[in-house]
């Protein structure tokens, strides 16, 4: 059976498509793309059919990552088909748990930062959408941090699990 990652951001043109990307290579890497299935979407549809910001796009492939992405809308109807939905701020959490039409769908939300043990309390990662190259490359810096926590956890949901 396969287990199934969503992350969403706000238009799913920056910080959603780094953590999709990231994230799927991660799984590759530890031979899970065969049990693991990973995607992205936006909680808002701004950007619906669009590609993914140049800038994320050229931070990701200066770093290795694949940068192929179709932004989408977050649809309440794909909780029953998820098993983690991951945001990447605070205002992406409590909109995707209102969203959540049980409150077992509500409880697969959490905050992808949440997985880093370093974060701290600020488990927000920042727009980097109105900044320049930088926020795009400590936007990566963030989410390769809690990759390697969330890989672990989603490691433990597959344990078992036949594709």
């Amino acid at each position: 059976m396969t287990y199934r990652v969503c992350f969403v951001c706000t238009g799913n043109i920056c910080r959603s498509p780094m953590a999709e990307a990231v994230f799927r290579a991660r799984v590759a890497e530890v031979g899970l793309d065969g049990t693991v299935e990973v995607d992205s979407a936006g909680t808002h549809g701004w950007h619906e059919g669009g590609g993914a910001d140049p800038r994320a796009v050229a931070v990701l492939e200066e770093n290795g990552y694949a940068a192929d992405h179709t932004a989408r809308r977050f649809d309440p109807s794909w909780f029953a088909r998820l098993d983690l939905v991951v945001a990447l701020d605070t205002g992406h959490l409590e909109a995707l748990r209102r969203l959540a039409p049980t409150p077992q769908d509500a409880a697969k939300v959490r905050l992808l930062r949440s997985y880093d043990p370093e974060a701290g309390d600020d488990l927000d990662i920042p727009d980097p959408y109105y900044g320049g190259a930088d926020g795009f490359v400590a936007c990566l810096e963030m989410v390769e941090a809690a990759g390697t926590g969330l890989l672990t956890a989603v490691r433990e949901q597959t344990e078992g699990r036949a594709v």
